[in-house]
């Protein structure tokens, strides 16, 4: 069975973050390289927003604006790390963080496998834990409503506005961009991706109808039977781009538009 997992590399040299892509995609096709960071900076910025999304982080140790141990001293980072690194003088203060392997440079694939297959074995343990920790919430009856993401900062300029998602006619995914749009058709970048979205968003309203488009369904004007036993999506206010429901989220989708729970 093939190890899923969401990574982020924190690399500042594109050939070695390269070979590292090509190794994890060896070891496993459901291995999922979320962000390439570069720097101490841009490594601290993005863990702020996206670390909830990953599984596992690779990290270089030197990097182009300083040592990546200065990224801990600007967020609280809670997920294991690999580090990978041509200097064998900064182990002892790798492992003072969540670190579960040193490698040093040039690594071999071998080495790679050596270190997830020790992270799969961690997580195994841990999830048997999760597990009983949950059947224990469970049997105690916990209740507690679910809260949902209700409004989203974005940029306009050099000013910053709050949206709130009843004025949001739908999300898409543009590459590694991913834009909200309101219902006058604005469209604005926002620093989340289409599977973090899903995870904050009331679905009772939002629905991921394909790999590309999440649609409120408030501005749902007309589904019509499309080619392949898909659906068709038209919007009001209209939406320029087809919004097609991919075939094996059709049955779900029905589901949903009836209001039966998913």
């Amino acid at each position: 069975m093939s190890l899923s997992l969401n990574v982020l590399i924190v690399e500042d040299e594109t050939p070695a973050a390269e070979k590292l892509q090509r190794y994890l995609q060896r070891y496993s096709p459901a291995i999922h390289v979320l962000q390439v960071c570069d720097s101490v900076e841009g490594a601290a910025s993005w863990l702020h927003v996206h670390q909830e999304e990953i599984d596992l982080i690779f990290m270089d140790i030197q990097l182009k604006d300083g040592l990546s141990f200065a990224i801990f001293n600007q967020v609280n980072v809670i997920k294991p790390l690999i580090f990978i690194t041509a200097y064998n003088e900064y182990a002892l203060e790798a492992f003072k963080v969540n670190s579960i392997a040193y490698l040093l440079k040039p690594v071999t694939f071998d080495d790679l496998k050596a270190s997830l297959d020790k992270f799969e074995n961690f997580r195994s343990q841990f999830l048997v834990t999760d597990h009983r920790a949950e059947k224990v919430k469970a049997l105690a009856g916990d209740n507690s409503p679910k809260t949902f993401k209700n409004r989203f900062m974005v940029k306009v300029g050099d000013h910053i506005r709050s949206i709130t998602t009843d004025q949001v006619l739908l999300f898409f995914a543009d590459g590694r961009d991913v834009y909200l749009v309101t219902q006058q058709g604005r469209k604005f970048i926002i620093d989340f991706t289409l599977e973090s979205l899903d995870e904050v968003l009331d679905p009772s309203i939002f629905f991921r109808v394909n790999r590309t488009y999440i649609v409120n369904i408030t501005f749902i004007q007309d589904v019509v039977m499309y080619s392949n036993s898909r659906l068709k999506i038209s919007t009001q206010p209209a939406w320029d781009k087809e919004i097609i429901v991919s075939r094996e989220k059709v049955g779900e989708f029905k589901n949903w538009f009836d209001g039966k729970p998913l």
